[in-house]
């Protein structure tokens, strides 16, 4: 016993020795120390060995078993320094390169300029409030006093589905849906994306934006209106903004008014950027027409309002100096990459 026992000591600390990684030597132990290794067949015979030799021959077995996981060890450590140091030397890193870069998208100029919207209104109470972009052609055109012979109601200006819904043409028709179902108190924005038929150029798209407000209370009057716009004006293009109420005419407001601000380039002098006017147009607006009050279930005699629409691809082309409008669609991560 006590040669046999010697033998697999000798010839098990060789295989170690030459063991050339970690694997090598796990399968090591595991053919002599595992379950079915031969240390534990020897002490499955211990039956067969004589009462009064069991211990010495068990103190054999334990000091054999001692000896090989002692060099099983220390092996396995130098394999592990080796294992580290091959892989520190295949993974070198060269501090001097240039760090990689994560390709991150950002805000669109639009969206940019919408955030910028939302913030200075909600800030001033209104509600944001979306529709759908395909509408009825009642609350785009007749709940808004556009009768049926309206010119804008021509199918070279407007998409039709069918005789009765379109391509909505503005976001008012989300105003006319808002006073049908709310009584006043009312102060809304309605952002989203409109349809009209016109072709492609610098400063036209048959698809683009429009941010169109309203605000339905009791004694609201065109000062109100004013009132509101300039503080607009201020917030998004700066506090010596100055406002210019020209008269105008839409279906759906009565008095109504174009709104130029100062330029905000050459502080009203004129320069190239406002073709020399010193002004730039930015908005149409006006009182809520009585009549629309009335369609959507309003008192006008009890109740009165002001609602105004600005194309935000305008907002975002002035805020930005971009001066084609068709940047904004073309997806150039050259342009879109200054933002």
């Amino acid at each position: 016993m006590k040669e046999r026992l010697e033998a697999i000591k000798q010839e098990t600390i060789a295989k170690i020795k030459n063991a050339e990684d970690l694997n090598i030597l796990n399968d090591i132990r595991v053919e002599i120390l595992g379950k079915k290794g031969q240390l534990t067949e020897v002490l499955k015979g211990m039956k067969d060995v004589a009462p009064e030799d069991r211990p010495k021959v068990g103190q054999m077995v334990n000091d054999t078993r001692k000896a090989i996981e002692e060099k099983m060890e220390e092996v396995k450590a130098q394999l592990q320094e080796k294992a580290r140091e091959a892989k520190l030397k295949a993974e070198v890193i060269d501090v001097t390169l240039p760090a990689k870069k994560n390709k991150i998208g950002h805000k669109h100029p639009n969206t940019l300029a919408l955030e910028e919207l939302q913030r200075i209104f909600v800030g001033m109470g209104y509600e944001v409030v979306e529709g759908p972009e395909v509408e009825y052609d009642y609350y785009n055109f007749e709940a808004l006093n556009i009768p049926a012979n309206h010119p804008a109601k021509d199918e070279q200006d407007t998409f039709y589905i069918n005789k009765n819904i379109v391509l909505r043409t503005q976001t008012s028709s989300v105003q006319a849906r808002v006073m049908e179902k709310t009584q006043p108190p009312i102060r809304i924005i309605s952002p989203g994306r409109v349809f009209r038929s016109d072709q492609v150029d610098a400063t036209h798209s048959p698809s683009f934006h429009q941010v169109e407000g309203l605000a339905i209370d009791k004694n609201i009057n065109f000062a109100d209106l004013k009132g509101t716009l300039q503080e607009f004006a201020k917030e998004l293009f700066g506090p010596d903004t100055k406002t210019k109420f020209r008269p105008h005419h839409f279906p759906f407001t009565e008095p109504s008014a174009e709104m130029d601000v100062s330029c905000f380039k050459c502080g009203g002098k004129g320069c190239r950027f406002c073709k020399g006017e010193g002004w730039i147009e930015i908005l149409g607006c006006g009182m809520v027409h009585p009549h629309v009050l009335e369609m959507c279930g309003i008192d006008p005699e009890k109740y009165q309002g002001f609602a105004f629409g600005v194309g935000l691809e305008r907002i975002a082309l002035l805020k930005y100096e971009i001066d084609d409008m068709r940047l904004l669609y073309e997806n150039d991560d050259r342009f879109l990459n200054q933002f």
